[in-house]
């Protein structure tokens, strides 16, 4: 499995490579080769994956130009109780921080408050950056994208929770009470780490 996801690492950046290269060559010669580039990588994706060519193109629309690493939000949140704030996942059933991909056109902090409000009803402005982590660095599992996660702090104005169109449940969980974890959100180790923030054993963002 360790070399599996070693592989699909470098064919990910081969893939890159590809795309960027079909971004900013002219030359004809050097096109042809990057466009075979591409294909060969989005074949061994393939393979590595089990998914059809079709659909890892289907789900990275964003293939035509510089390939840049996808941003995904979280929101902190912890009430009086010492707990933080989880949703139940509608796609895996599992929990995770709420939050999710970055929307073009709003800032990480307009993310957080708007995806807490979405899936967890709650209402909350973001205080401070608490971390910037690489995606690869952390126990997720593999997946098409190669994504940075941003964790911000927020204050709720109150804690009346409910669930939204993502979400089939919403809760608060103490450190010693997680439930099952949504692990491509979400890594135990990362909460854990939310925690010593919350309880001032960390002082600084966190990065990668």
């Amino acid at each position: 499995m360790k070399n599996q996801n070693e592989m699909l690492q470098l064919v990910k950046q081969v893939q890159a490579l590809a795309e960027n290269g079909l971004h900013f060559s002219e030359n004809d010669f050097d096109l042809d080769r990057y466009q075979l580039l591409e294909e060969i990588s989005l074949r061994m994706l393939s393979l590595l994956t089990g998914l059809s060519a079709e659909t890892i193109e289907l789900a990275t629309p964003e293939r035509n130009g510089y390939r840049t690493p996808k941003v995904d939000v979280r929101a902190i949140i912890f009430n009086d109780q010492d707990e933080i704030l989880m949703v139940k996942e509608r796609v895996d059933s599992r929990w995770s921080l709420p939050g999710g991909w970055c929307d073009v056109g709003y800032t990480p902090t307009e993310t957080a408050e708007k995806e807490a409000e979405e899936e967890a009803g709650i209402k909350v402005k973001v205080t401070r950056l608490l971390a910037v982590f690489d995606k690869k660095c952390h126990d997720h599992p593999e997946d098409l994208f190669y994504a940075y996660k941003i964790f911000l702090e927020c204050e709720a104005e109150n804690f009346e929770i409910s669930t939204g169109m993502e979400t089939l449940d919403v809760g608060f969980f103490g450190l010693n009470e997680l439930p099952e974890l949504s692990t491509p959100r979400n890594t135990a180790g990362q909460i854990h780490k939310m925690f010593d923030f919350h309880f001032n054993k960390i002082h600084w963002p966190i990065i990668d």
